[in-house]
């Protein structure tokens, strides 16, 4: 529950432009999250473990 300023919840009181902006950083925000998703399993095969990268190769 959001907290309360008199008989109106606060968020009734923030203005237009401030629920803009923080519409607008919460679409930038959820983007950076998708970019990162989505390069971390860059060109992974679906349903295989994820290849370790790190290990040096069988020579």
């Amino acid at each position: 529950m959001t907290a309360r300023i008199g008989n109106k919840d606060q968020a009734q009181h923030r203005s237009k432009q401030e629920k803009r902006e923080t519409k607008r950083a919460n679409v930038v925000r959820e983007q950076a999250r998708q970019a990162a998703a989505r390069a971390k399993y860059r060109n992974q095969v679906k349903g295989r473990p994820p290849m370790d990268l790190s290990a040096n190769p069988a020579v």
